[in-house]
């Protein structure tokens, strides 16, 4: 009696383990959109501020990466917006987020840990165009960089550093 006891506990914790880790991979699917297709309204008015390109911090990490260009405009109407372009895609996850860093060297936790950071609010799709408002306040001169994070497990999942407009051309 007693090992049959132990052998249905010794179950239920390794079902309730890989209950756990497949839900973790599998919820974000549930709650977030394949693909985002936001776009930018056609105006010529539109101020680029800065723009840059997501990379892979860690190649040898097949889970935590991301790809593709983020630009900073700010509107006619005056307020500010992250627009993470078309071809913007990163490793599926829990509670990613977009964040506005004032460093422009960000290669791991510890770099974003200790930065001056903004949150704007957690990611929408995995892949795709996607438009971010900047709080108003948010002096657009000190934005050096634009990085996915997860707040689930306190991981940097993609950077972006960031080159002012008179740089780019």
């Amino acid at each position: 009696m007693k090992r049959i006891i132990i052998g249905l506990m010794a179950g239920t914790m390794f079902g309730l383990a890989i209950g756990f880790a497949v839900g973790i991979f599998v919820y974000p699917y549930w709650f977030l959109r394949d693909v985002a297709t936001e776009q930018l309204d056609g105006s010529s008015a539109r101020m680029k501020l800065s723009s840059g390109r997501f990379i892979d911090v860690n190649p040898s990490d097949p889970v935590h990466w991301g790809l593709g260009a983020v630009t900073l405009f700010r509107e006619p109407q005056g307020k500010a917006v992250v627009f993470l372009h078309d071809d913007f895609e990163v490793g599926p996850g829990p509670r990613f987020h977009v964040y506005l860093l004032e460093t422009d060297e960000v290669k791991s936790a510890g770099d974003f840990e200790s930065s001056q950071k903004t949150d704007l609010g957690r990611l929408r799709a995995f892949k795709g165009s996607q438009i971010y408002a900047i709080p108003a306040g948010i002096d657009m001169s000190t934005p050096k960089s634009v990085v996915i994070w997860c707040k689930e497990f306190g991981v940097l999942i993609s950077p972006a550093a960031l080159k002012r407009a008179l740089e780019t051309s």
